[in-house]
């Protein structure tokens, strides 16, 4: 009774942790005074992050794995909203419904790594990433 007891629970415990592994990742924005990067990053390859600056210069930054980091440019830093667009590959899969795109001979697949996305912003005030609540006028 004993032994069934205790393969149940490392069977429970193997898929409660397979179930976490396949869990959609949620990256949280971070950042100090001149860079802006992302935290709780497991399971995300392949990321490319789109910036905007306030005058509609775009930089792209690729990371193949970890969290890509923007840093401001010093002399060339603009005051205003920083869009970014966040794009990667997660390590869940998803079956290719467009057979056109699925490689091929040896190289043909049935499905491969599911998207994921983030958008957001982040505030420069006086050439520093601020939190918006913190910026005061004098």
């Amino acid at each position: 009774m004993k032994t069934k007891l205790i393969s149940f629970g490392l069977a429970l415990g193997m898929a409660a942790s397979v179930a976490i592994a396949k869990e959609t990742p949620k990256p949280v924005q971070q950042h100090n005074s001149n860079a802006v990067w992302f935290e709780n990053w497991t399971g995300l390859t392949n990321t490319s992050m789109i910036i905007q600056a306030p005058d509609g210069a775009v930089t792209t930054i690729f990371a193949k794995s970890g969290t890509p980091v923007f840093q401001l440019n010093g002399d060339q830093v603009q005051d205003g909203i920083y869009r970014y667009e966040l794009s990667a590959a997660t390590e869940n899969t998803v079956k290719i419904v467009n057979k056109q795109n699925n490689g091929r001979g040896d190289a043909s697949k049935d499905s491969l790594a599911e998207a994921y996305r983030l958008n957001g912003h982040f505030t420069v005030y006086r050439g520093v990433i601020v939190t918006p609540k913190d910026v005061k006028e004098e």
